[in-house]
Order: C-alpha cells, then structure tokens, then sequence
C-alpha cells in the first residue's frame, strides 16, 4: 500500500479534531469524577454516558481512518449539547462546560474538515444520494424494458 503524504490543511484539522478528541478525553473523566461528583447518578452511569461514548472512536482515530473522523462526528454532539446544558442550567460550573464545548467545538470542525480532505487525497468517494437514485432508476427501467 503505498503512503500518500498529507497536506498542510489536512494536517491542520486532524490537529484541531486531536486536540478537541483528547481534550474531551482528559476533562470529562476529570471533571465528573473529581471536580463535580454527582452523588445522585453512580460511577458505572456517568462513566457509561460521558466517557465510555468517547471510546468508541479511538481505535479508528490511532489508525487514522477519516471515515470513523466522520461518525465520531454522531459522538461529539453528545457533548456539544450537554455544554451547552450545563452553561445554561449551572453557571457554577460554567468554565467546565465552556471548555467541554470548545473541545467539542473542535473536535467537530477538525473531524469533519479532516474526514473531508483526507478522503479526496486518499481517493475515497461517498456516492450522493442523487447518484443512488439514478443508477437504481436505470436498473429498474432496464428490468421493464
């Protein structure tokens, strides 16, 4: 398989999706075990719902494949919205949860831009919906002929 190098702007958004992948990572374990434990809700729950979805990307993201870049993008928007939850419903916790969401924030934009260019330079084609339809529009007229 041969290698095919990156470019600066793919470079750029891997960075930006690592360091909002890694940042989340480290500040949610942190944050509702140590800074804001919640008795009411137990260990298992909390690691289930805030960490446990950010592990399901990471062997794709080690192997640096731009399609789980892509569905992580599903993940992150868990915590997109519990940020802003959190902004709205406890200001005492606001600069924990304005730094989840610039972490998410990042994520997304880096995941998304980086899924995008890494895939052109590495050939990969996502057909379009329009595409679909038209080739299962020719099968179909091609079976009543």
């Amino acid at each position: 398989m041969t290698h095919i190098t990156k470019s600066k702007i793919t470079q750029k958004y891997q960075r930006m999706a690592l360091i909002g992948y890694v940042g989340l990572l480290i500040l949610m374990p942190i944050w509702m075990f140590l800074i804001s434990p919640n008795e009411q809700y137990s260990n298992g729950f909390i690691f289930t719902f805030y960490i446990l979805p950010l592990l399901l990307p990471l062997k794709g993201i080690i192997q640096d494949k731009p399609y789980t870049y892509a569905w992580a993008n599903f993940i992150v928007m868990i915590y997109f919205i519990h940020s802003l939850t959190m902004i709205w419903i406890a200001p005492e916790q606001i600069i924990w949860a304005l730094l989840e969401l610039g972490f998410a924030t990042s994520m997304f934009i880096g995941c998304t831009y980086y899924a995008r260019h890494r895939g052109q330079e590495l050939g990969l084609k996502i057909r379009k919906l329009k595409e679909d339809l038209a080739d299962e529009k020719a099968a179909h007229q091609s079976k009543s002929d």
